[in-house]
């Protein structure tokens, strides 16, 4: 071989090496998820890793946040609403190669809606009466009554279908039907999928994909600026985002997201059990402020728990209106006038440790003290949300329109409203539109004007990737990094 040809040769290889590497890809979190069950846990972060990747339910959230069919590849609704027919798409296998049919329905349904049921969301599946396995291809799901938003609530992470022969590996090594297979799990670091030559329905285009857990914001920034991760799709640090947008080799995508972010309440607990102490609350916060300093000035100040880019949202956020004379009015009417001290406990993500700092110098200002303690998303799971061991705290709920859990009185800020829990099993039964738009509409100003929680901002989707990365959702319709449809230019 000449020069010229060993040159060539060289090249060759180094090309079909660059090649190769451009079919995985390293995408950041900020929070690794306490498990990857997303029908046995809370947290966001198992969604972000495992939806539409490793499981599917019968429907899914497609990236403009319609509800398109995943497992089930159609459906026949019976004309009085309360029985719906889903035929389940053919040939699909689990990733342990067993056959996925209409009995992993029935368990997975059954198993959600049952009494010892752990699923976060079991409201979801409250409605229905029965599920049947008609034959291997078919299932029939019957209600109590119709509810029109059934396949919406089929598309939930929390709605995903398990084999009863391994869901009890789903914590640890997950076994789904989707188009990445879990890998390997490398605790405090990362999580390891690949892709399953076997899956039913177009293939992926990437042939593995990691999630690399970097918690603190200058990490993050090191590790995209060298390259170490391809993409965050949350990136924590707004403030970094200018940076960036001016680097040619990045793109920054700022869309929406589901994220309520709010200052949320324990209604139980005195003084936060009056009605008056909580909106005096709600007046003593300078939204604007909270999202400029927070967030750098990515969000929008929300007055309710419903995303402002919905149809049916109404903007009330005048109702919360910053004047912290009203607040100490309001305090004083409420018995009182020297203030109170509470706990504000914060989880982990920059929103809520930043954005503490900033409400727990607002409330002060109208006298209320807080003693802030900073928790893990272990700690906090623990202490606030099963343990309702807590004033306030932050947190965004990224569920997809979730203003049903202010009907759940045991949920973790203790709301409990007859009337709410009326309107909201009314909702069930509506389908048409415009019918469902009035209840929710109502529905917003009810927990706005008992000011339930201090509504904060809707979280903005602040985005990071490398520029040759196609298919990275822009918006957040619900909580997942679906990479189905990723590739490289």
């Amino acid at each position: 071989m000449n020069l010229k040809q060993c040159l060539g040769a060289i090249c060759l290889v180094a090309v079909t090496s660059v090649c190769a590497a451009k079919d995985d890809l390293v995408l950041g979190m900020q929070l690794e998820p306490p498990n990857l069950d997303p029908t046995g846990g809370a947290a966001a972060a198992i969604d972000e890793v495992v939806y539409a990747n490793i499981f599917e339910g019968l429907t899914r959230f497609a990236s403009d946040g319609s509800v398109v069919p995943a497992l089930a590849e159609s459906w026949e609704i019976s004309p009085d609403g309360t029985v719906y027919t889903f035929s389940l798409q053919q040939n699909v296998k689990f990733h342990d190669g067993s056959d996925f049919d209409a009995s992993d329905v029935k368990f997975s349904l059954d198993r959600a809606r049952a009494e010892t049921s752990t699923n976060a969301q079991k409201q979801l599946f409250t409605g229905i009466d029965n599920v049947e396995a008609a034959d291997d291809g078919s299932v029939i799901v019957t209600l109590s009554q119709p509810n029109g938003a059934l396949l919406f609530n089929l598309a939930w992470g929390d709605a995903v279908i398990l084999s009863p022969d391994t869901f009890d590996k789903a914590k640890t090594a997950p076994v789904g039907t989707g188009p990445f297979k879990f890998s390997r799990w490398v605790q405090g670091d990362r999580i390891e999928i690949e892709r399953n030559p076997d899956y039913w329905g177009e293939p992926a285009k990437l042939a593995r994909a990691t999630f690399k857990f970097i918690s603190e914001p200058t990490a993050a920034f090191a590790a995209l600026m060298a390259g170490d991760v391809d993409a965050f799709p949350v990136y924590p640090a707004p403030e970094n985002l200018p940076q960036f947008d001016a680097d040619p080799r990045f793109n920054v995508v700022v869309g929406s997201t589901e994220g309520e972010t709010i200052l949320s309440t324990n209604n139980k607990q005195p003084p936060l059990d009056n009605k008056l102490v909580r909106q005096a609350i709600a007046h003593a916060i300078d939204r604007q402020a909270l999202v400029d300093g927070a967030m750098f000035g990515y969000g929008t100040p929300i007055g309710t728990h419903f995303a402002p880019h919905h149809p049916a949202y109404v903007d009330l956020t005048g109702n919360a209106s910053y004047d912290p004379e009203k607040a100490k009015a309001l305090l004083k009417e409420a018995g009182y006038e020297s203030g109170f001290t509470t706990t504000l406990k914060l989880p982990p993500p920059s929103y809520a440790r930043r954005g503490g700092e900033i409400i727990a110098s607002q409330l002060r200002a109208v006298g209320i003290n807080t003693e802030i303690s900073n928790l893990e998303w272990a700690q906090w799971l623990e202490q606030v949300f099963r343990g309702k061991d807590y004033g306030l705290t932050i947190v965004s709920h990224t569920e997809p329109m979730d203003i049903g859990i202010y009907a759940k009185p045991d949920y973790y800020f203790q709301y409990d409203n007859p009337d709410f829990q009326q309107l909201m099993t009314d909702l069930e039964a509506v389908a048409g539109p415009e019918a469902r738009a009035e209840l929710l509409q109502k529905a917003q100003q009810i927990i706005a004007e008992d000011y339930v929680n201090g509504f904060l901002f809707q979280l903005a989707k602040t985005g990071v990737a490398n520029k040759d990365i196609v298919g990275l959702w822009e918006n957040s319709p619900t909580q997942a990094n679906d990479l189905t449809a990723v590739y490289w230019k």
